[in-house]
């Protein structure tokens, strides 16, 4: 599978977050959307990536981006993850992968020689208007809110 491309529209959806109530892309029309896709909560780089995000919360907020995290996880999982990381923000539910597969990023991953089917860790950035803008596809766990502002920067500096 090929990530959706810069200058696309985002491909709406709906999902169920984490309290269980039903969400649409569209919701969020005129917002900065960061959409970011990861393979699975608690575990150690995924951790790191949520905790950078709600360290870095506030600026994010203050720049007009909302955050949505997207996993295969269920609902009480997510709980649990926001709950012992006080994460300030969404998770969406993707247990069959629908998500995942129409934004690309779900895809044959090697792991101490193994082949299996996972998320490839990947950020859109989605404009106002449902545009995507930027897309990270090399995401650096512990520094992702200074690439997301990096790249809303650059963004905004060429138009």
């Amino acid at each position: 599978m090929t990530l959706l491309p810069i200058g696309s529209l985002a491909s709406d959806f709906v999902a169920l977050n984490q309290d269980g109530q039903s969400c649409r892309l569209s919701d969020y029309h005129g917002q900065i959307v960061v959409l970011y896709f990861y393979p699975h909560d608690n575990t150690p780089t995924c951790t790191q990536e949520a905790c950078n995000l709600r360290d870095n919360y506030a600026e994010l907020q203050a720049k007009g981006i909302t955050i949505l995290g997207v996993s295969t996880d269920d609902e009480k999982s997510h709980q649990k993850f926001i709950q012992k990381h006080q994460l300030p923000f969404t998770l969406l539910v993707d247990t069959d992968q629908t998500i995942c597969k129409l934004y690309g990023v779900w895809q044959l991953k090697k792991f101490m020689g193994r082949e299996f089917m996972g998320i490839v860790r990947t950020t859109y950035i989605i404009d106002e208007q449902g545009y995507i803008v930027d897309v990270i596809a090399k995401v650096k766990s512990q520094q992702h809110s200074e690439q997301i502002l990096g790249s809303l920067f650059f963004v905004n500096a060429n138009n």
